[in-house]
């Protein structure tokens, strides 16, 4: 015992079980549930081709018993299981499994209701026609072997996989504390991805996406949205939903029926029908009163008959939630990078597939262009021995032993070993004259093989034209279209692009109600017209608040608060000519004290734009456009205001304008918008005119040079005044006259800047609507009253907002 306990060696049982499990790990991570970033094979698919390869079971040849194969594989390369092996090789030849299977099948392989395959036995099995280019060029030098289990034999570390399998066929696998979950993608598009990066290696992953859609799996199905794929392919993992191909057809007596024709992938079909029975019969899901399952040769079949009162849409979508209809899968891009695992984006498995290629190509030509020149050597050799024939002939004739003759020839006219025993086994037939030329043609054609090995090897870019080449050559051969579809979800749709862009006319009553209508609504009038009915109001409510936009503009919306909301042109519901619209509250969320007192459609976001505002008070601000780009729905603050002011007008400049401020008792005052220091968001501004009691601003614009200013009154007078009767003045002053009020016209409303080809609408209280050409309108001195433009009833009516329209806009 004292003996023996000398022996005993003593270890930490935590130290032990650390090391005993990272062997293990390993050995899992690296020899069983990971593919390889080269070739995207696991072991045991490596060495089921390799086995099959080795075997000859090539498609030209017949198909040899699947217990063949196992046995082969089992006895020299894979000491595990006969089932995990069989069961491998069965998944590399079941094409609902497999994007573009390995394995040609004969016999029952299983099926996608989850049948199992039949014993080994019973089925038989030899490579396709793309397994050959996993294993091409595999005897040219072109990877590494490493010993077998009980090293008798070598087998290969990594197949020369002349296409990337990794991708083209995907793997998942668990490991120990990692898994990979790689989706299948179309052959053709990964090829055109790869040829990409080649072309130009500083793509990125967006360039990418633009030729690899995404998966593309065998079973077909519609992938839901693209921020899963895009994620996958960014970051290396992401979650993509896949939803089942249903069409709803209408059925015998007025009865729909929904039709399944693919299902996701993974997706075992007679479970599926089992679940969707167990859901009708649980009484889970309304209206289905048959299911049958139609599949055949042709293709997949599932019919769902509904009951006679039963919404179609709704039960496919109840079906969608409830059953595997509607699927995700998790893209985990792990895979093997010089036996380490790795987390892969798809510019990064792409990367590590071509530095591979590179290598086999290398390696490749490395190999020809050994046998090539030692093929010319032998040749240099026989041309020697043909041109001193006779010489030789006495040489060999006159040596006892064939080594003797060797060594006399190789002293005699400084030949290899190598050459000089081609010569001794040379046939006396090449010293025909036929054959002596075709010894020299041969020659000539490898001196030129050789030179265009060594230039293969010493230009880098001839090597990834030759991949290039190569790999079209397999998408011309094995490429197809694509089976999966990938369709936006609702959020990701671009509601912008399905409206189509258009001039409209936004209205908005002084009670909130607004509504979006094409400008062709309104026929042109001549000036005096009566106008046509436009909008039906409530009781005591008016029309306040008119503009022209397109479809596609954002409009902010300022409120006499001082705050600004946002809505595309587009979100405003469409109306009737006398329809009253939507409550404004319902489109922003404004507070019940908040009214829309300016109103300004915005393109885009120029940072060189700015905003300008004036309040009833006289106050003016400037600001950056940029400031309100990201407005909540809540809105934000648009300017702050001093105690009983409000918001009038505000206009888009670019920096350099001049303005005009026109009041309600017929003053103006133009200035340049530099006399306004820019201020932030939140500022309450300056001076912009002094005003007189009981005068307050009614309008702004800007001043462009040759045009007009339009004034009109609220009992519908109005006139053009030339802007060049407006001297140029300093902010905060009063102003000069711009029109004579009177107790007939009635205080100004509004006042634009316009030229002859503008066209006017008008709106008053009631709802009248015209529109006027401007030419159409006087023109006259600034302190005029002008004439009439609309005819009203002064008793009973205002004219309460004006807009202009320019054609060319």
């Amino acid at each position: 015992m004292d003996r023996d306990k000398e022996n005993i060696i003593e270890i930490n049982i935590e130290d032990e079980m650390r090391s005993s499990y990272l062997d293990y790990a390993m050995s899992v991570i690296v020899s069983r549930a990971l593919p390889d970033v080269r070739d995207g094979l696991k072991p045991v698919h490596r060495r089921i081709l390799y086995a099959m390869n080795e075997l000859g079971m090539t498609p030209d040849k017949p198909y040899r018993k699947s217990a063949r194969i196992v046995g082969d594989v089992l006895g020299k390369y894979h000491p595990h299981g006969d089932s995990s092996v069989y069961f491998a090789m069965v998944r590399l030849a079941q094409d609902f499994n497999t994007r573009y299977p390995l394995v040609d099948g004969h016999g029952n392989f299983g099926s996608i209701d989850g049948d199992s395959p039949a014993a080994m036995r019973y089925t038989e099995a030899r490579m396709t026609k793309l397994a050959l280019e996993m294993l091409r060029d595999i005897n040219k030098d072109t990877i590494d072997y490493r010993p077998n289990f009980d090293e008798t034999l070598k087998e290969p570390t990594v197949l020369p996989s002349r296409f990337p399998n990794l991708l083209v066929n995907g793997s998942s696998g668990i490991a120990v504390g990692m898994a990979t979950n790689i989706p299948p993608h179309n052959l053709s598009e990964i090829i055109d991805g790869i040829v990409m990066l080649i072309d130009n290696p500083e793509a990125d992953v967006e360039d990418l996406m633009k030729v690899i859609k995404g998966p593309d799996f065998p079973t077909g199905a519609v992938i839901m949205g693209k921020d899963g794929i895009k994620n996958a392919y960014k970051m290396g993992r992401g979650k993509i939903t896949i939803r089942a191909v249903a069409e709803i057809e209408e059925g015998n007596r007025g009865r729909d029926r929904i039709v399944v024709t693919e299902i996701p992938y993974q997706v075992n079909k007679a479970k599926l029908i089992e679940k969707i029975a167990e859901l009708v019969r649980d009484k889970k899901i309304e209206g289905i009163s048959d299911l049958r399952d139609e599949s055949d040769r042709e293709g997949m079949r599932i019919v769902i008959e509904l009951k006679r009162d039963a919404n179609p849409n709704v039960v496919l979508n109840n079906l969608y939630k409830q059953t595997q209809l509607q699927t995700t899968f998790g893209i985990i891009m792990l895979a093997l990078v010089d036996n380490e695992p790795k987390i892969l984006n798809l510019k990064q498995a792409l990367n590590y597939y071509l530095d591979y290629q590179k290598e086999i190509i290398i390696r490749r030509t490395k190999f020809d262009l050994n046998k090539a020149e030692e093929r010319a050597h032998i040749l240099e050799g026989l041309k020697i021995a043909l041109d001193n024939i006779d010489e030789i002939i006495d040489i060999i004739r006159s040596s006892k032993e064939d080594s003797t003759a060797k060594e006399r020839l190789m002293q005699a006219f400084s030949l290899s070993e190598k050459q000089a025993q081609a010569i001794l086994d040379m046939r006396l037939r090449r010293l025909t004259g036929l054959e002596r030329e075709k010894l020299e043609e041969e020659y000539e054609s490898l001196i030129k093989e050789i030179n265009r090995l060594k230039e293969i090897l010493a230009n880098e870019r001839l090597i990834y034209e030759i991949i290039k080449e190569e790999l079209l050559n397999i998408k011309d051969n094995y490429g197809d279209e694509r089976r999966t579809r990938i369709v936006p979800k609702v959020d990701e749709i671009d509601i912008e692009d399905m409206i189509e862009e258009e001039d409209v006319i936004i209205t908005l009553t002084h009670q909130g109600y607004i509504k979006r209508m094409p400008e062709a609504t309104y026929k042109i009038q001549r000036r005096g017209g009566k106008g046509i009915t436009g909008i039906t109001t409530k009781n005591e409510d008016f029309v306040e608040n008119l503009f022209i936009t397109s479809t596609h503009d954002s409009i902010l919306f300022f409120t006499n608060k001082g705050k600004v909301y946002l809505l595309k042109a587009y979100e405003i519901p469409e109306g009737k000519r006398q329809a009253r619209g939507t409550a404004i509250v319902n489109l922003l969320n404004m507070a019940k004290s908040e009214t829309i007192s300016a109103v300004i459609p915005i393109e885009k976001y120029n940072p060189n734009i700015n905003l300008v505002f004036v309040t009833k008070n006289g106050y003016i601000k400037k600001t950056k456009l940029s400031n309100y780009k990201n407005i909540r729905r809540n809105g934000i603050i648009a300017i702050n205001l001093r105690e009983d002011d409000e918001l009038i007008a505000v206009r888009a400049t670019g920096g350099n304008d001049e303005l005009i401020v026109v009041t309600s008792l017929g003053m103006a005052i133009r200035f340049n918008e530099s006399d306004v220091r820019e201020m932030g968001r939140n500022a309450t501004g300056v001076i912009a005119v002094k005003l007189k009691e009981d005068d307050k601003v009614v309008a702004m614009d800007i001043v462009e040079e040759g045009k007009d200013l339009l004034v009109v009154s609220e009992f519908g007078f109005g006139k053009r005044t030339s802007l060049e009767e407006y001297r140029l003045q300093n902010r905060g002053g009063t102003g000069i006259k711009t029109y004579n009020v009177k107790e007939k016209t009635g205080k100004l409303v509004s006042a634009k800047v316009i030229d002859s080809k503008d066209e006017i609408i008008m709106i008053s209280m009631s709802g009248i609507i015209i529109r006027l050409i401007s030419e159409d309108i006087s023109k006259m001195g600034r302190n005029t009253q002008g004439v009439t433009l609309m005819k009203i009833d002064s008793q009973k009516d205002r004219i309460v907002a004006v807009a202009k329209y320019v054609e060319e806009d």
